[in-house]
């Protein structure tokens, strides 16, 4: 179980995975990639490798190919209706991504499949699965409810799109959807989806989007800040070298499953923390001034294990300890906070 959460951002319903992963039954593990360019990149890569390891479980993974979709447009993170590729560009697109996939997956424990297969539906089927939502529930989006608030215009295909992913769920019977955090919405409303088809409604696993090479933006090719499956060693070698320094960690540990420490730290002295004949540092207080936080959220990050000392969670119940035995090591908050504690005024 640890493994198969790792990274992970979202498990929903509360405990349902676990539920499904103590059943006697390998799962179906539906993930959906839309070929609106020709490569892969590394941020396909981050729900790509959660994929892979669900598979050395011993589960059935389902790529769906949205070359149906795609001439839909997904509206995620968009403030405005995206251009759409050719008919054309779509199927030589999805002729590649399926062979770039599987540099990650298991080619003989993957179902390959593309939602053509089932959304060139009859009209009749079409307005059945128009009734299963409404406008007001598709606008609940929060990229909907922003172009609403700006005034900006949503097309009706871009409103129809969550419904057309989502029955892939139904098409598919999935047990399990995968997906960036940006798709959080279309995982869920594939449960209710199911609900209504009368299918035992998915648990969902969401992903963190890796940030670009500009270490700002979502790694998109429309953007610019990508690195391609596919680019020579000496583009990939290019492009990773132009990452900032602070977005490095998540490389780490999204790409290599490592939570490595940067080698350009901040630095803190100790010594206005030291109280007392044995020298006794405060950390919840350190965390205060390195970080920025409150003592109490310190304190709550201590216990919920996100605290780390060189590397090594941090016991939950440790709030003091010896300065000497916190001189020259690097505590780390969360992800993306870090701060090397020097004991040399202590």
């Amino acid at each position: 179980m640890a493994d198969l959460t790792r990274n992970a951002v979202d498990l929903l319903p509360e405990g349902r995975l676990e539920e499904q992963l103590a059943g006697d039954r390998p799962l179906r593990v539906k993930f959906g990639i839309d070929p609106t360019s020709a490569d892969i990149h590394l941020g396909h890569t981050v729900p790509l490798e959660k994929l892979s390891e669900f598979q050395r479980a011993g589960h059935t993974v389902v790529l769906i190919i949205g070359d149906f979709t795609a001439r839909v447009g997904d509206p995620s993170g968009r403030s405005a209706a995206r251009p759409l590729p050719s008919p054309e560009e779509i199927e030589a697109n999805a002729a590649t991504y399926q062979e770039q996939a599987f540099k990650v997956l298991d080619r003989e424990r993957t179902e390959v499949r593309r939602n053509s297969e089932w959304l060139r539906m009859e009209p009749e089927a079409l307005l059945g699965l128009l009734a299963q939502t409404t406008v007001a529930r598709l606008l609940e989006r929060d990229d909907f409810q922003r172009r609403l608030a700006e005034n900006r215009p949503i097309a009706a295909l871009e409103l129809l799109y969550p419904l057309l992913q989502v029955y892939d769920s139904v098409a598919v019977e999935a047990d399990i959807e995968i997906g960036g955090t940006d798709q959080k919405f279309n995982l869920l409303f594939g449960r209710d989806v199911q609900t209504a088809y009368g299918q035992p409604p998915q648990s969902i696993v969401t992903m963190p989007i890796l940030v670009g090479t500009d270490g700002v933006q979502k790694m998109s090719k429309s953007l610019g800040n990508y690195v391609g499956v596919t680019d020579s060693p000496e583009e990939m070698f290019g492009r990773l070298m132009s990452i900032p320094d602070a977005t490095m960690p998540e490389y780490f540990r999204l790409l290599l499953g490592e939570d490595r420490i940067p080698d350009e730290v901040p630095k803190l002295e100790l010594g206005p923390f030291t109280a007392g004949r044995h020298g006794i540092v405060h950390l919840p207080l350190v965390m205060a001034e390195a970080f920025g936080v409150s003592s109490s959220e310190a304190r709550r990050l201590i216990q919920q294990g996100a605290v780390k000392l060189d590397g090594e969670p941090l016991p939950s119940h440790i709030l003091d300890e010896e300065a000497s035995r916190l001189e020259g090591r690097v505590l780390q908050a969360g992800k993306r906070r870090f701060v090397r504690l020097d004991g040399s005024d202590a």
